[in-house]
């Protein structure tokens, strides 16, 4: 069997993901790999057949996604052309984690697209929401990579095809401690917004920043650039971890019982459904890295936190269901 396995590059999480799913596809015929899109930070160790530019959202300083500059960096044209050219139609199975040229070739050509993504779980009728409507959102997540069916990732199984978290190897295996630091990766926040409020809270930060390129530090904030191992070792040992609501990495942290508190992006839909998933399940949650959130994130740090979740090791009993699914 020739399989297609597509994997969106905004963000980590995708990326992080497929690094434990890639062995397994290996195993099940002879698979190619695609990859679009410019914003992640964490490498995959593996040969990339097609490597697109696709369509990445660009995260601010501010918060939330800088629109201006997702616009100036968005190529149209060059995007319909990935799309008509990729040759989807070579491929047996074509399995797709929300990226939106390889769905959308299969759309174009008639052939099934298999989505294998959180985002498949998020857009289920019973996904956690936030308690308003943003038509706008939920367009972009039911649009942006059509599939032919969809088997999700969330925090709880609430459906047949909605499974656990895939927690990738080098966290599954790892034997946590607590080295008294909180991990931070807030990566639509700049390095001096910060610094401003983490610095008032008297703990050890470990931030990890994609807008810096150098170590440094200011008082009891140790700012660095974003490195996947070095990351993971912070995560594995530290008292909690202050993330956005993405979904990998506050899965990761809740795996390792770690604190959690998460700050959903403005003025994006998933994330806010994410705070929503993660909420549910005993998950602080706050609204904006901001002065007056500084009581309740220093509330946090010195409150304790027990969420206790069951993340099993089904990845390959999940890839083998897709199979069997697809060949009926």
């Amino acid at each position: 069997m020739k399989i297609l396995y597509a994997i969106q590059g905004t963000g980590n999480g995708h990326i992080s993901r497929a690094r434990d799913i890639i062995p397994i596809l290996e195993k099940k015929g002879d698979l190619d790999i695609l990859v679009s899109g410019i914003q992640a930070d964490v490498g995959l160790p593996h040969q990339i057949t097609y490597s697109l530019k696709g369509l990445s959202f660009i995260f601010g300083k501010k918060g939330g996604v800088d629109i201006w500059e997702t616009i100036k960096r968005s190529d149209i044209g060059r995007l319909i052309k990935e799309i008509k050219t990729l040759p989807v139609e070579q491929y047996d199975l074509v399995i797709n984690d929300f990226e939106p040229v390889s769905a959308w070739a299969c759309k174009l050509k008639k052939k099934k697209c298999i989505g294998l993504s959180h985002q498949a779980a998020v857009i289920h009728p019973l996904a956690p929401k936030p308690g308003f409507r943003d038509l706008l959102g939920e367009t972009i997540l039911k649009r942006y990579a059509p599939v032919s069916k969809a088997y999700g990732f969330h925090f709880e199984t609430f459906a047949e095809d909605i499974f656990p978290p895939v927690i990738r190897k080098q966290i599954r295996e790892a034997q946590p401690t607590d080295g008294g630091h909180y991990t931070v990766y807030l990566p639509a926040y700049g390095d001096e917004r910060m610094i401003a409020i983490l610095k008032q809270i008297p703990v050890p930060w470990q931030v990890f920043s994609k807008h810096t390129k150098k170590s440094y530090q200011v008082e009891n904030v140790h700012i660095r650039p974003v490195d996947n191992d070095a990351f993971i070792n912070s995560m594995i040992t530290c008292t909690g971890m202050l993330c956005g609501a993405g979904f990998e990495t506050p899965a990761e942290a809740l795996f390792l019982r770690k604190k959690l508190m998460v700050i959903p992006m403005k003025g994006q839909y998933e994330q806010h459904c994410n705070a929503a998933g993660a909420n549910r399940i005993g998950v602080p949650v706050i609204p904006v890295l901001a002065e007056n959130q500084i009581s309740k994130i220093l509330n946090w740090t010195t409150a304790l936190q027990q969420i206790e979740v069951n993340y099993p090791d089904i990845t390959e009993e999940i890839i083998d269901k897709l199979i069997a699914d697809f060949i009926k």
